[in-house]
């Protein structure tokens, strides 16, 4: 009996019994679904991630307070710290830096006429937005002048600004941040990063020591990079540098420096094993669907028992009906794995919509789900197949 032939007696069968194939499928169809929606989740929020941290600035490397080795971080303000605007001042010679931007932070009531708001108020120098890799919406950034004179200009980051109710007219208004008098200078564009300046407000770093943060310590020293293949020439260098300032030796340092390539690295390795997780978890289903389909078909081979008698009593060979329950068992899992995988689909778009991060689609996830789906099927239908198959044709017919 020809495959084709096979393929479509096996259809028929199923088709007379449409609800318990779909009960059938239904494990594999949670498992393929799963695989492709859940594969889709991780490689998102992967994407996410990259975009975030790719969005903090350009070449960047982060200098901040504390032991590399104990993992303690100073640098609150009011607290003791391991970094200060003499440092900075001394970086910013170092090789290989193209620009250099420490900051201070703290939190303060921001308000303009009967509306108000908390946000976090970061005190730099002009070269912050470089930097940081921000651009302007609206009017000018910080410049030397204002930083040298401690003017008290500010800038918002776009959140501040729609909570406020501030836009294009507002720029040369006056705001007040924590009860004190500042004239807006700028908005900024929209990042949608974590870590961003979308809910701030960015003012003189002078200004800031002098109002807000005592003393010269700073909370971080954002340092971007001339080039990418500089970063960890332009690492050791700085690093070399603030042993030599602050007296410390390897092992034994007071800062930690971070370059981008570092966190897109870990975040890689904890998202890779996220997605090998919950593809792991989501196979079980597949599992559970396969020990659906040998039940199923076991079931099958019983019913048919009078059947496969006459069958193998006419003519038909072992391996024939072998096929034939084998090839139901197909139909089953790759119908399933076909839904599935327009579930997971439907799925991974609903998520990414509502998550931010859009449609991802995988095709090598769906290949290796519907390959895995038609394994289950193989897997599982060949004990009722081979069944099936060893029947003695006389028992058959004499079975009621």
């Amino acid at each position: 009996m020809r495959y084709f032939e096979l393929a479509k007696l096996a259809i028929n069968r199923l088709a007379a019994a449409r609800l318990r194939a779909l009960l059938t499928m239904l494990g594999i169809i949670i498992g393929v679904g799963s695989i492709v929606a859940l594969v889709s989740v991780a490689q998102g929020a992967t994407s996410g991630i990259t975009n975030r941290i790719a969005g903090l600035g350009t070449n960047l490397l982060t200098i901040t307070p504390g032991s590399t080795t104990s993992g303690f971080v100073r640098g609150a303000a009011g607290s003791a710290t391991t970094l200060t605007l003499a440092d900075a001042t001394a970086l910013a010679t170092v090789s290989g830096v193209a620009a250099i931007a420490p900051s201070v932070s703290t939190s303060a009531i921001v308000a303009v006429g009967s509306k108000n708001t908390t946000t976090s108020v970061v005190g730099s120098t002009s070269a912050y937005a470089s930097v940081r890799a921000d651009d302007l919406w609206q009017g000018t950034f910080l410049t030397d002048v204002s930083v040298a004179q401690s003017l008290k200009v500010a800038v918002l980051g776009s959140t501040a600004a729609d909570t406020l109710g501030l836009g294009a007219s507002s720029i040369g208004s006056e705001i007040t941040i924590g009860g004190i008098p500042f004239r807006l200078i700028g908005i900024l564009q929209p990042k949608g990063t974590a870590g961003s300046e979308d809910d701030s407000v960015i003012i003189p770093i002078s200004t800031a020591e002098r109002y807000f943060v005592a003393g010269t310590s700073v909370r971080s020293i954002a340092v971007s990079v001339s080039s990418a293949s500089a970063i960890d020439a332009t690492d050791n260098r700085l690093t070399l540098a603030l042993r030599s300032r602050h007296g410390t030796y390897a092992g034994n340092d007071d800062f930690t420096i971070t370059s981008q390539a570092q966190l897109l690295s870990t975040s890689a390795s904890i998202t890779g094993l996220l997605t090998l997780l919950l593809g792991g978890i989501a196979s079980i289903s597949l599992l559970v669907g396969g020990i659906g389909i040998m039940n199923i078909m076991l079931v099958s081979v019983r019913e048919r028992t009078r059947e496969i008698g006459i069958r193998k009593a006419v003519g038909a060979r072992g391996r024939d009906i072998l096929l034939q329950f084998l090839i139901e068992a197909l139909v089953l899992s790759f119908a399933g794995g076909a839904i599935g995988i327009l579930v997971g689909v439907a799925a991974s778009v609903l998520i990414g919509s509502l998550a931010g991060w859009g449609f991802i689609f995988s095709p090598i996830t769906v290949v290796v789900a519907v390959g895995f789906s038609l394994i289950v099927g193989v897997v599982f239908g060949v004990w009722p197949a081979r069944a099936a198959a060893r029947l003695d044709p006389i028992t058959a017919l004499r079975f009621e």
